[in-house]
């Protein structure tokens, strides 16, 4: 059964018999495709019970329907709908006229959406969903509903779970050179509900926030729906520049550890710099740490938050590109004074995470079964990453590499006019190339692609590679 019929009182219907209400509301939701073809309907005699009507009032409907052709009646088996939906033609999208502005921003911003199938182009910058240990993850996740299934079927605490917020903490202190205890942690459904979460309650209109150019989409729209005055900060060799003209900041946005699109780590000396603009304005600093574990060439420097001794880094991690998109958790690392204030906010956006996938991952760290997927996973993408820039070099000599030493996309620069020439023709051949010019605020100063690797089989990324090589040779 698809749909349980509803009798709703109207002008329209309550002079009719009960038997001719139930006709109508049946034949209605039949032509309209709530009920689809084939779909079972319930027996007249529990159908007449939630209904709070006679039985024979529902075998005269259903009699009648089966008259006309919606029905067909089977003995033993039961009533079944026998006309397929007639669709009404879409109707033209409505107006966003009734939208705030907050909403228009939100609305007409950018933002980065990863594509649904992956390993088949170069659009998609996720993990590869089949290292991922399936079978374990499983296993833990029966354990935890056989042993606290009550517990997790409750609301949770909007801070996250504390076994979670524990081996996070753990983690982070590790390997990541963060500087943070469990009740610093606050547990999210993704980084960008942190970004959004951070902009509501640090930035008021018209203050000015200090973005990466070229940098993440999602987070300058994040800034924008909040009345920012976004402020774009060249990316060079060394990572965000702060250095130069620029106006005083309420917040400050990076990506330190692999800056994105371009890749480039943040140097020390840049991070050192940055703190110091932090502390002399009085800014807040928003650190992304989206993939920091993919790191394939040199151990990775101590996260910006690590180095901080003011208190003014907040640093956001997510398990999205560790272990898989649909976990849907995240995770914020706030300095004391700001915690109580976040997680009042987070229980009036959301409430709390799932309370059973928190459960197993914490079991899955603890576990140290986090720590081998992170090992496997690690030499596996940086053996795509050598197979990726082979391959280029061979079939792509026109594309240079910018910098590939981590995570699971890389970024090319292409000739002058290259992006206008190459991108529609290759994408038009299904390649899903990302356009660098996409990630600019201010006029774009380098053109390339971001080319997503991580779940890319090496016969795959192989054709890819070959398939542009021609096409950028007879284009």
């Amino acid at each position: 059964m698809t749909v349980l019929p509803t009798l709703f009182a109207s002008q329209q219907q309550g002079d009719l018999p009960l038997h001719e209400q139930l006709v109508r509301t049946l034949r209605e939701a039949i032509l309209a495709g709530h009920l689809p073809l084939h779909s079972r309907l319930p027996a007249s005699r529990l159908l007449a019970r939630d209904l709070g009507i006679s039985r024979s009032t529902v075998e005269l409907a259903y009699g009648r329907l089966e008259a006309e052709g919606y029905l067909v009646r089977k003995v033993g088996a039961g009533s079944f709908v026998a006309l397929a939906a007639v669709r009404p033609a879409p109707r033209p999208p409505q107006s966003a006229a009734g939208l705030s502005r907050r909403g228009q921003e939100m609305a007409l911003g950018g933002a980065c959406h990863d594509v649904p199938e992956v390993g088949t182009t170069f659009a998609s910058s996720q993990p590869d969903p089949r290292l991922f240990p399936q079978a374990l993850w499983g296993r833990l996740m029966q354990q935890q509903w056989r042993q606290r299934a009550s517990d997790w079927m409750n609301y949770g605490d909007p801070q996250g779970l504390g076994e979670l917020r524990a081996a996070i903490s753990s983690y982070l202190v590790q390997s990541r050179g963060v500087v943070c205890e469990p009740d610093q942690i606050l547990i999210l459904t993704s980084s960008q509900q942190g970004i959004l979460l951070a902009t509501q309650l640090l930035i008021d209109a018209g203050d000015t926030v200090w973005v990466e150019d070229p940098g993440y989409p999602g987070a300058r729209t994040a800034m924008e729906s909040a009345g920012a005055r976004v402020h774009p900060v060249p990316v060079d060799e060394e990572g965000l520049n702060p250095h130069g003209d620029h106006p005083a900041p309420r917040l400050i946005y990076c990506t330190p550890a692999h800056q994105y699109p371009l890749g480039v780590p943040m140097s020390l000396p840049r991070r050192m710099a940055l703190l110091a603009e932090a502390e002399r304005h009085g800014a807040w600093i928003l650190e992304d740490d989206y993939d920091g574990e993919y790191q394939y060439d040199q151990r990775p420097l101590p996260a910006l938050q690590g180095l901080d001794g003011q208190g003014r880094v907040i640093y956001v991690g997510t398990f999205s590109k560790v272990l898989f998109g649909s976990l849907r958790l995240a995770y914020l690392v706030l300095p004391r004074p700001l915690m109580d204030s976040f997680c009042r906010a987070r229980a009036a956006v959301d409430g709390h995470s799932n309370q059973l996938q928190q459960a197993v991952t914490a079991d899955f760290i603890r576990g140290g079964h986090f720590a081998t997927h992170l090992r496997q996973s690690r030499l596996l993408y940086q053996s795509r990453r050598d197979l990726l820039l082979a391959e280029l070099a061979e079939h792509c000599p026109g594309l240079t590499p910018i910098h590939s030493g981590a995570g699971l996309q890389c970024a090319v620069l292409l000739p002058p006019g290259g992006e206008v020439r190459w991108t529609d023709a290759a994408n038009a051949c299904g390649l899903g190339l990302r356009h660098l010019g996409q990630f600019y605020l201010g006029p774009p100063t380098l053109e390339g692609w971001l080319l997503g690797f991580g779940c890319l089989d090496n016969q795959t990324l192989r054709q890819l590679c070959r398939r542009l090589g021609l096409l950028m040779k007879s284009a």
